[in-house]
């Protein structure tokens, strides 16, 4: 799978209310699929929102409860289906993102190790501490959640193990909207790798989900109120890049590895 077509879904989310969310969500997934997308991107929590006092009413294991729902969505429209929900484990509580497939398989998931705490995350969540990369049909492909983009050091290490793509699902408020576009096309260039960012639009977060090719262009980029983004990637431009432009072979890490 050489090429790829993704739809970003940067829907509002209604905070405590699955059924809602998932409906809409539905609904979103339906017009995407009607447009030739293969894989979707939901943003941070889409299916509860962010009450975190209410984790234990939310979370379920991997496989289980509120996951199943979302394995059905991906079954029913047969897409790879990317976000993140909450996950308990061993009576601990996760912010995790996960990729199911057109089958609704498991085929991954990542559990946020930077806990954002203006949001109560270091309150009522565990912080996930693995970096893990999934070989998928159209290439390495890593995740990260939110307040990981402020964190260059997670992206080198997902490149160093050899992604070509990462995802990243968010809750990111408007008035630091400026920052989320940033970052998103910093990490897409410094790692010469394609980057997507799902952001939760509408009241006071800032929408600009968006997809950036490894020369940190923007494929699909939406404003605060699109909320379903469609973008063609072309997987070979990873590769092309690096060969052409070999940055990454004149790091120093000799210098700079105790940083």
């Amino acid at each position: 799978m050489k090429e790829i077509k993704v739809a970003i879904v940067q829907m509002n989310v209604f905070p405590g209310r699955p059924e809602k969310n998932i409906a809409r969500a539905s609904s979103f997934l339906e017009e995407a699929c009607k447009n030739g997308a293969q894989v979707a991107i939901l943003p941070e929590l889409w299916l509860s929102g962010y009450v975190l006092n209410r984790v234990q009413d939310f979370a379920s294991p991997l496989g289980e409860g509120y996951f199943q729902e979302v394995a059905a969505l991906a079954r029913k429209y047969s897409i790879y289906l990317i976000g993140s929900t909450l996950e308990e484990k061993d009576g601990r509580f996760y912010n995790t993102a996960t990729i199911f497939s057109p089958e609704g398989e498991l085929l991954g998931a990542y559990r946020k190790i930077h806990l954002y705490a203006p949001m109560d995350e270091t309150k009522f969540l565990s912080p996930g501490d693995e970096t893990p990369i999934f070989s998928l049909p159209w290439g390495k492909t890593a995740l990260a959640i939110c307040y990981d983009l402020r964190f260059p050091e997670l992206f080198r290490l997902y490149t160093l193990k050899g992604a070509e793509i990462i995802f990243i699902p968010a809750h990111w408020p408007q008035k630091r909207i400026a920052h989320w576009r940033l970052l998103l096309r910093a990490r897409a260039v410094e790692n010469q790798l394609f980057v997507v960012g799902c952001n939760r639009t509408k009241n006071e977060f800032g929408g600009w989900s968006g997809a950036y090719s490894p020369l940190g262009e923007a494929i699909a980029e939406g404003g605060k109120d699109e909320e379903v983004l469609l973008a063609s990637l072309n997987m070979e431009e990873v590769s092309w890049l690096r060969e052409k432009f070999p940055a990454l072979k004149d790091r120093r890490p000799e210098i700079y590895a105790l940083i």
